[in-house]
């Protein structure tokens, strides 16, 4: 197990929507968002299931996957790599959990169907490649807060 550093507890905090990477029973890749996640342990990151049979059946046959967080604006973030448990409602462990998902969210929780606990087999940055050539995080964030206005007056 890996412990998530308070770098990506942050970005998944502010940010979490979170590309779940599995790979479906053919064997063909598949990548969904889903948008509730939290950091539940050090080492382990869950979301909470609400309309995603097809995510669910794929780690259901193959439980390994990735999920790349991002903030938009530094554009940093990081993946995540482990193995996912589906805790179901109505078992101890949902009941035990759930109420993070409520305090965050509120009434949303209670659409909640599957809470899908990802440990952190491994944790890696990302970046973009203007972080290479020197960039700034204070300089990537000024220009995706005016690309951001662009597309958003």
């Amino acid at each position: 197990m890996a412990t998530i550093p308070g770098s990506a507890k942050k970005v998944i905090a502010e940010f979490p929507l979170g590309f779940v990477a599995t790979v479906s029973p053919q064997g063909k890749p598949c990548v969904s968002p889903k948008g509730t996640f939290l950091v539940v342990e050090d080492d382990a990151i869950a979301f909470g299931e609400i309309r995603s049979p097809q995510t669910i059946a794929n780690l259901t046959a193959d439980p390994h996957t990735e999920v790349n967080f991002v903030d938009p604006f530094s554009r940093k973030g990081v993946r995540v790599r482990g193995t996912a448990t589906l805790i179901r409602r109505g078992e101890d462990a949902f009941e035990a959990l759930i109420g993070r998902w409520s305090e965050v969210w509120g009434d949303l929780a209670g659409r909640i169907n599957i809470l899908v606990r990802i440990s952190a087999d491994e944790i890696k940055p990302l970046t973009t490649p203007p972080y290479d050539e020197g960039a700034s995080e204070a300089e990537m964030i000024a220009l995706y807060k005016r690309k951001f206005a662009e597309i958003y007056p």
